[in-house]
């Protein structure tokens, strides 16, 4: 059993082919890294303490040790987190000294820049986009590294490793620049953005394959677990004080896991009994639908729902 907020036990199925692509992976997201710090001016790492973050975190940090992280990490937070993900990404960035900006949804409700409807147990999932463009222009960041993967879901499939964005941060597929031969132009006008993805070319078990290798800590929901969920347009949502089941919503006590971590009201868990990393693996394998698609219900809402959301500026 993998403890609360302690790094996953290392196991014998990483071999070495597969290291190898690893470290193939883990040296291109590196290059990708350096090359927009060097090109860009004020970049910033979104961080949201799930696993791909985590992944990224620690290639920002390959690249540039012994040296601190030369841009901060900015966390969007809806205010509908789970409890274990915001106690691990305080402690995770504290570890190590890392600037921590917070994004709050909430704020922007309360200064009036976004609307809230539905009441108190409503996704605020669309409003972070508003909250992260208000965050970036305050600040002028003018790059920001996401751990987004093109294997996800088919909008995402559509980014380039740069993807440009305009002086509204708003995204068009039709627009974005060639990378032949892993070459990457920065440039931009003022105003302008640029989301960077240096794990676009990784997938699920890769992150989860790099997590063994380099035995990184995680919250403890990506482990099987006890939690009483209940069961809503086939998702099973955890019971909590944003997500409470209908009269005809059964609440269950099940050993489930997180495959992703988001906002708790549209995120689901899967039932599991893989409580170590080797156990994911194994899971993660035999797996036929994406993580996304299986437990995000935003993703639900229409086959362009990410890709909407892209173009008004969501990462």
């Amino acid at each position: 059993m993998t403890a609360v907020g302690a790094a996953a036990p290392r196991d014998s199925t990483v071999g070495a082919a597969r290291v190898d692509e690893l470290r193939a992976l883990e040296a291109e997201a590196v290059h990708i890294i350096r090359e927009v710090v060097a090109e860009l001016e004020r970049p910033v790492l979104l961080f949201s303490a799930g696993k791909d973050s985590i992944v990224l975190l620690r290639l920002a940090e390959k690249a540039f040790r012994p040296s601190p992280l030369p841009f901060p990490v900015l966390h969007v937070d809806t205010g509908h987190n789970f409890p274990e993900v915001i106690e691990f990404r305080d402690r995770r960035l504290a570890e190590d000294g890392h600037r921590l900006i917070v994004a709050s949804v909430q704020e922007s409700i309360d200064k009036g820049r976004v609307a809230e409807s539905g009441g108190p147990g409503t996704s605020r999932n669309r409003l972070q986009t508003r909250t992260l463009l208000d965050a970036l222009e305050e600040h002028r960041f003018d790059a920001a590294f996401g751990g987004a993967r093109r294997d996800e879901e088919r909008a995402r499939a559509k980014e380039r490793v740069l993807s440009f964005r305009d002086e509204f941060g708003q995204w068009d597929p039709r627009a974005q620049r060639p990378e032949p031969w892993s070459l990457y132009n920065g440039r931009i006008r003022r105003g302008e953005q640029v989301r960077v993805f240096p794990l676009s070319n990784w997938t699920e078990l890769d992150i989860w394959r790099y997590i063994e290798l380099e035995n990184l800590a995680l919250p403890s929901i990506y482990f099987a677990h006890e939690r009483q969920v209940f069961e809503r347009d086939g998702i099973l949502l955890g019971l909590s004080e944003y997500t409470l089941p209908t009269e005809d919503e059964l609440v269950q006590r099940l050993r489930v896991r997180y495959r992703t971590v988001g906002d708790l009201t549209i995120t689901g868990a899967v039932r599991s009994d893989a409580d170590d990393v080797a156990g994911v693996i194994e899971e993660i394998a035999a797996a036929t639908v994406s993580e996304r698609g299986e437990t995000r219900a935003d993703d639900r809402t229409s086959v362009a729902a990410m890709e909407d959301r892209k173009r008004e500026g969501y990462f």
